[in-house]
């Protein structure tokens, strides 16, 4: 009997420890590889995407968000309400958040976030968001009523991004090294040149989610080792590819998903317009009509993006089409760089150390060649030394970057912004569309400013960016476009 006992006992075990190694054995876990490492973890204070790509929607959050189809959702708060005159909103706050450190969420933190972002010494890279507000009251715990100067058609809207995040005023000062957010996802570490490590929230208020156990964002920049990292399953997926060359082979290997996604991010090459002879529209509007954008999309990114005639993602709300309004023409450059007394042209191009961007120089490079322009190329170590010259000196004759935020037209009205373009008449349609509620009527204003900038060209528009996904066949949840610059996690799992 006692052998037979014994070994009933030791099947059971058996049997358990089969259990615990097929659950054991889950695949709880992903890794994800990005191009660029962020300079910080905190979007409230800085301005690189690389920041929101790693922290927005699974870190931190925001009172709303945006879906994956672009439209504003409730997030922290559950609902709003705006008055007729389109001057105060009214924010319901969601029950029982509370940040990873304990902290109780509630007005007063929307309060001290929304404050902090529009403050004299804020740093926040869309301030101009939250300029508009005149106050903010808190008649309960879980009320927020904030007064607008003026209507502010896309306030819920921009609060959705990630520089509108809430933070807990106890952590401001370390969370661009140790963010503390309310999101699905705790920060676990951060191994610089390498990858943050996120872990589960246990407490967070969406029962159910997020399901991985932990995700870990490691930073691949050159695109060679993208593919090799991929191959050998160093990394289960990248959302952002930047070897297009290679996504062919990806697409026939069983192992991948591969989808051609869309994203806001528009590649232009931006002129100091205050600088001569960038401040001749004859100069601005040649150098446009030497570029040829097919042969641009062709030779920086194998064929994949859409070519654009203006700052406007084709996704975007009231996008129009102007590709035609500075067609390619090298006869015509010709002319306007004589007419200029520009004929022997000679600028310097500081580009990014991105494989696409420095590929897009040297085919614009070859181009302007054949007007007897001179361009030069100076490699940027990108993020730091390119905020830091061209972004913030403005020390820089033109400079090729992906503006990734969608809508963001009104950057060339912003005052000291590093175009360093001024047009009265632009910064009025822009005025205008940031108070208007009324979409169609929005989109029309965007419309006519999309048009002065394909005219005036401050900057050389090229392409829209796609977005090359590749991921492990098994992975599901991840988003395919990009409306906004993001890498959400908060929604992936693995099918068995």
């Amino acid at each position: 009997m006692r052998d037979r006992r014994t070994a009933m006992k030791s099947a059971v075990a058996v049997l358990a420890l089969v259990a615990g190694l097929g659950t054991a054995s889950a695949k709880d876990t992903l890794t994800l590889g990005l191009p660029i490492e962020p300079t910080g973890l905190d979007p409230t204070i800085s301005a690189p995407v690389a920041i929101r790509e790693v922290t927005w929607g699974n870190i931190y959050e925001g009172l709303t968000t945006i879906d994956k189809d672009g439209k504003v959702q409730p997030l922290l708060a559950t609902q709003w309400t705006v008055s007729d005159d389109g001057l105060v909103y009214t924010f319901k706050l969601r029950e029982g958040v509370k940040f990873h450190n304990g902290t109780e969420f509630d007005a007063s933190i929307v309060k001290f976030s929304l404050d902090r972002a529009r403050a004299d010494d804020s740093t926040n890279a869309q301030k101009q968001f939250f300029e508009p507000i005149e106050s903010i009251e808190t008649p309960d715990p879980l009320t927020v009523v904030i007064a607008l100067k003026a209507p502010t058609g896309l306030f819920a809207y921009h609060l959705a991004w990630g520089d509108a995040v809430m933070v807990d005023p106890k952590t401001v000062e370390t969370n661009k090294t140790e963010p503390v957010g309310t999101g699905p996802f705790r920060f676990k570490s951060w191994q610089r040149g390498d990858r943050v490590e996120v872990v589960r929230n246990d407490d967070y208020w969406d029962a159910g989610v997020p399901k991985l156990a932990a995700v870990t964002f490691r930073f691949i920049g050159d695109a060679q080792a993208q593919a090799a990292a991929l191959r050998a399953g160093d990394v289960d997926a990248i959302p952002n590819f930047t070897a297009p060359e290679l996504f062919g082979e990806f697409e026939n290997d069983d192992r991948f998903t591969t989808i051609v996604g869309n994203t806001p991010r528009k590649l232009v090459a931006g002129f100091n317009n205050s600088k001569a002879p960038f401040d001749d529209i004859r100069v601005r509007q040649a150098l446009m009509s030497a570029i040829d954008r097919q042969t641009v999309i062709d030779g920086a990114y194998s064929g994949y993006g859409i070519a654009i005639g203006s700052h406007y993602a084709p996704t975007d709300s009231g996008y129009v089409d102007l590709t035609n309004a500075l067609p390619y023409d090298p006869e015509k450059a010709a002319a306007l760089l004589s007419e200029a007394g520009a004929e022997n042209l000679s600028l310097t191009i500081k580009c990014p150390q991105m494989t696409y961007t420095m590929r897009a120089c040297e085919v614009m490079q070859a181009m302007v060649a054949e007007v007897g322009v001179t361009m030069n190329i100076e490699a940027s170590e990108f993020p730091a030394k390119w905020i830091d010259e061209v972004f913030i000196k403005h020390d820089f004759d033109m400079s090729i970057v992906d503006h990734a935020e969608p809508m963001d037209i009104d950057i060339y009205a912003r005052p000291g912004y590093y175009f360093e373009y001024n047009n009265p008449a632009f910064n009025e349609i822009i005025a205008k569309a940031t108070v208007n509620s009324n979409e169609a009527e929005r989109d029309a204003l965007y419309g006519e400013a999309q048009k002065i900038l394909a005219s005036e060209v401050p900057a050389l528009y090229l392409f829209d960016l796609p977005r090359l996904n590749i991921w492990a066949s098994k992975i599901q949840g991840l988003w395919e476009n990009e409306p906004i610059s993001q890498v959400y996690v908060r929604d992936a799992y693995w099918a068995d």
